[in-house]
């Protein structure tokens, strides 16, 4: 199997904070309503509780992305040394094929620019020895890095109830889904 990274999405530790995309979008510069990470709150028909749950979501580095394969002009690359999508801006043409072409949403419409924008998994991070801001940015670890080969990748679901199952695709992203909150009672209250 060849090195595969990817996101792990823990939503029992997720709290909703919005750091992560907060982080990506400090680190980017993204136009205001481009956002490449976004939160997904559970609905009711995948997460029946009361207690919120979310999915962190950003492009999905798929093994087969459809970005890559309609993308005119090569502005889209998956790379062979570690499976990441790289988006380069100042390729694109605006020609849009990426934006419409995605099961998953990742790639955005930067119309200021005319161009389309997604997560490069800040790939130009990783080559540095850092890990990607949006994970850098978690304050509950409940986003990291993983690669799909590694035993702590296995412990992730690949398609968690709310999370299109689009297989054809194959995408990177696993969860670890959020389970029903356990009552504790004290010792008093037995």
């Amino acid at each position: 199997m060849k090195k595969q990274l990817a996101f792990m999405v823990n939503s029992k530790k997720c709290i909703g904070c919005y750091s992560c995309a907060m982080a990506c979008k400090n680190q980017y510069h993204q136009e205001p309503g481009v956002a490449w990470r976004n939160l997904q709150p559970l609905e009711a028909k995948d997460y029946p509780h009361r207690d919120r749950a979310f999915f962190s979501l950003s492009c999905n580095h798929c093994e087969k992305p459809v970005c890559v394969q309609v993308c005119p002009v090569g502005a889209h690359v998956k790379r062979e040394k570690d499976g990441i999508v790289v988006h380069s801006s100042d390729k694109c043409i605006y020609c849009r094929q990426c934006i419409e072409s995605c099961s998953y949403h990742a790639p955005k419409d930067n119309e200021v620019l005319q161009r389309a924008e997604k997560c490069s998994m800040c790939f130009e991070r990783i080559d540095a020895g850092l890990m990607p801001a949006c994970v850098q940015g978690c304050p509950a670890k409940a986003l990291t890095l993983v690669e799909l080969s590694a035993p702590e990748a296995q412990k992730g679901v690949q398609y968690p109830k709310g999370f299109g199952k689009f297989t054809q695709l194959n995408p990177s992203t696993r969860f670890v889904e959020a389970k029903a909150p356990q009552l504790v009672l004290a010792a008093k209250d037995n």
